[in-house]
């Protein structure tokens, strides 16, 4: 058995602008053995299939035989999806994001500024 919800931390960039390293995560897991009910456009935590002791916070683009295929929202950042390892099954999709809890509030052009005597410091 599980707890129905999960907190994950975002380690890479691969789902910017949406998601920025150092974001948490609340993940609805399911309860009981059924699995989380997804649809597309929807971000998940799914297992790696080619190594699956690591996650991937990914968006679900479409379902077919076999599986999700799993989409990043930012390429360009060496990402690791479905255009690289193709279907994910749907036991390996371990729950759906159901929103970002901190940081609460983000600054818009990027992270955290800090004043200085000279003015803010980016």
């Amino acid at each position: 058995m599980h707890w129905p919800l999960w907190r994950v931390a975002v380690a890479e960039r691969s789902m910017e602008p949406a998601l920025r390293p150092g974001d948490w995560l609340l993940v609805w897991r399911g309860a009981g053995t059924r699995p989380v009910r997804i649809r597309p456009g929807q971000l998940v935590v799914a297992r790696n299939p080619q190594q699956q002791d690591m996650l991937l916070v990914k968006r679900a683009a479409w379902l077919e035989d076999g599986g999700w295929w799993l989409d990043s929202d930012n390429p360009r950042a060496g990402a690791v999806d479905s255009a690289r390892f193709g279907v994910v099954p749907v036991d390996m999709i371990e729950g759906r994001v159901l929103g970002r809890y901190f940081p609460v509030r983000r600054r818009r052009g990027g992270g955290p500024s800090y004043k200085n005597e000279r003015g803010p410091v980016r």
